[in-house]
């Protein structure tokens, strides 16, 4: 298994793949996309949530494994338009393991040294239907497997959960806007300054780089995160 190096060049390419800026050594991808030649390759998975397009594979083949209320509606992050995974039983969790758990396995058959496990974090938009240590619980299994596979794996924000993350085995983190909310200084804390910084403000950019710029890797993208190429897309580091 291997580790990512602290403060290395990086971009996030989780909206589209393109080729990567001179001089970046570490990338993150969807899991759809083939990893960089040459560079650290970090495959990102939506562990805790559905991606927008697969909310309908969800309801026909795994309903019960979406998060409802009361009324039997969907519980949807609604900030990224993302259905809740239900994590809150551990039969659910260990159901859900298998099909991430699948993802991750793809992930190491296709190349990637490590996963970025998103939404660690989903309790706090699970309108009090979850709890943190029900998202630890399944960020365990998560771990677990993807160490199995020998990928390393990294903690998605969740800045609030950083020791009992580290705990669990995650070996680096994933911390988006920590400029703009200061939060960066926890994840340097409990990772060893492994940790990979995405900005989607100027001002979040200017305080990541002034506080932390010599020692993390930040990046500013787009709130799509798109190609380069398209009109939206936009990039700036340090």
């Amino acid at each position: 298994m291997a580790l990512p190096e602290s403060g290395v060049a990086f971009d996030y390419q989780i909206g589209g793949a393109y080729a990567p800026p001179p001089g970046v050594r570490a990338v993150s991808r969807d899991r759809a996309a083939k990893p960089a030649p040459g560079l650290y390759n970090i495959c990102y998975v939506n562990a805790f949530q559905a991606q927008p397009d697969a909310t309908g594979w969800w309801e026909t083949h795994h309903p019960d494994l979406l998060l409802r209320d009361s009324d039997g509606a969907l519980v949807v992050d609604k900030d990224w338009d993302e259905a809740l995974l239900d994590i809150s039983t551990p039969a659910k969790r260990e159901r859900l393991a298998g099909i991430v758990g699948g993802w991750i396995d793809g992930c190491a058959a296709a190349g990637y040294q490590a996963v970025e496990a998103d939404n660690l974090d989903s309790h706090e938009r699970s309108q009090g239907l979850l709890t943190a240590d029900q998202d630890l619980a399944f960020g365990k299994l998560l771990v677990g497997r993807a160490h199995a596979a020998g990928l390393a794996i990294g903690q998605k924000n969740a800045a609030g959960l950083v020791r009992q993350g580290r705990s669990l085995g995650f070996d680096f983190a994933v911390a988006e806007e920590c400029g703009q909310y200061d939060e960066c200084g926890a994840y340097a804390g409990a990772y060893d300054d492994r940790v990979f910084v995405i900005e989607y403000q100027a001002a979040g950019l200017t305080a990541a780089c002034a506080a932390w710029g010599g020692r993390l890797s930040v990046v500013l993208r787009d709130l799509d995160v798109a190609p380069a190429g398209e009109a939206a897309h936009r990039r700036r580091t340090c």
